[in-house]
């Protein structure tokens, strides 16, 4: 599977753009840019191959992967499932959540599903339409940080690590607490799990965890001395595209090697991954907070009024937090027989400091995001194939 990353291609793609990219071209590192584009190619026989082109690619040096883990615990909580094998216990098993540590909450309830319940499938749903934080909480605490981070071993994902539940200031000896969860079937119980401890640390090899120079502490006060991000998740640009393509094309790897998921399992994520907020009845999204594309960085930036284009669906992870925008996504052009691999992360930041919400989302990163989906895109459509991919497994059912 291994292969030689061609380093120059996407420098000089860009460089061809110079009113979209000079502006970060000049100084990649201060806006912390990696990028990593793989190409497919598909045989007579409809079996993809792949061809990895990088630009400023360096598996230690860190970013803030932010909602970007998501995918790996929506994966890892339908393989725990299908682990477990016990019987009646399913994705749409209802799931209830304990208490049994400081600052851990409970949930009995979920409003936004049809019965009112929450279960994984229904975080599921939430994770990958709009990245509800509180959604993977609920699977990281299933999962367990213990098995989480043994997965991304297991998997080949040296560079990354999982180690906290998100937006709840979860550090430290708390995230090394998971609650207590039980599943039921109407009113049986099929399947209790205690909480859980994990005392590893899971250290890594990585420059960048001290950035800026100054941040807000939680109470607003302006700390003037650089932040640390060195206990934070990690999550490298190289690690989120293997995820992916693993996701995406597990034909392509030994069936040892394949994610432990079903055919309903890929089902589920391929359809609410490419999925936009408006195509969702349960969850229901308000459209002027939730518009189609909003989930859809790479290629649509964050423009509210972008018209999606009915032949494209964007199968993707994104991440935004620190002033780090990122997404992992496997693009397809149905009409057009295109599909490829990017990923990439961009940040601005140009005060240095952090937890500030000062950042140029608006104005820097939003706008990378779009213009190098879209130079890509553009790239592809003149690129030639020796045969039309048939992507039709990857036609679902928004209704």
């Amino acid at each position: 599977m291994a292969q030689k990353i061609d380093t120059t291609y996407l420098e000089n793609l860009m460089k061809t753009k110079p009113e979209l990219f000079s502006g970060v071209l000049t100084h990649p590192d201060k806006n912390q840019i990696q990028v990593l584009y793989t190409q497919i190619n598909r045989d007579a026989n409809n079996k993809p191959s792949f061809k990895s082109f990088s630009y400023n690619l360096d598996a230690h040096r860190y970013f803030y992967p932010a909602s970007t883990v998501k995918l790996a615990a929506v994966i890892f909580a339908l393989e725990k499932v299908n682990r477990l094998k016990i019987t009646g216990l399913t994705a749409k098993s209802v799931m209830i959540t304990d208490s049994a540590f400081k600052k851990q909450t409970k949930v009995t309830k979920d409003t936004s599903a049809q019965n009112g319940l929450p279960s994984i499938e229904h975080y599921i749903k939430k994770i990958l339409l709009t990245s509800d934080n509180d959604a993977f909480n609920r699977l990281f605490e299933f999962i367990g940080r213990a098995e989480i981070n043994k997965k991304l071993r297991k998997n080949g994902l040296a560079n990354s690590r999982i180690l906290n539940r998100l937006a709840v200031g979860d550090a430290g000896e708390t995230s090394k607490h998971t609650n207590p969860v039980k599943f039921y079937n109407g009113n049986k119980l099929i399947y209790s799990q205690s909480a859980q401890y994990d005392e590893k640390e899971y250290n890594l090899n990585l420059t960048n965890t001290v950035m800026g120079k100054g941040y807000l502490d939680s109470a607003d006060k302006l700390i003037n001395k650089p932040f640390s991000l060195e206990n934070k998740n990690a999550f490298a640009i190289e690690d989120q595209q293997q995820l992916m393509k693993k996701l995406m094309f597990p034909e392509v790897f030994p069936v040892k090697e394949r994610y432990n998921l079903t055919a309903e399992d890929y089902k589920l994520i391929y359809t609410y991954m490419s999925k936009m907020p408006n195509e969702s009845d349960f969850p229901k999204y308000d459209a002027k907070e939730f518009w189609p594309t909003y989930a859809k960085m790479l290629y649509y930036g964050r423009e509210l009024k972008i018209q999606p284009d009915e032949n494209i669906r964007i199968f993707n992870k994104y991440g935004d937090s620190y002033g780090f925008i990122i997404d992992n996504s496997y693009f397809i052009d149905f009409k057009n027989g295109i599909e490829f691999l990017l990923t990439a992360v961009v940040q601005s930041n140009e005060n240095g400091i952090y937890n500030d919400n000062k950042y140029e989302y608006e104005t820097v990163c939003f706008p990378f995001m779009k213009n190098l989906g879209r130079t890509i895109y553009e790239a592809e459509l003149i690129r030639k194939k020796n045969n039309k991919p048939n992507l039709s497994k990857y036609k679902m059912d928004y209704k």
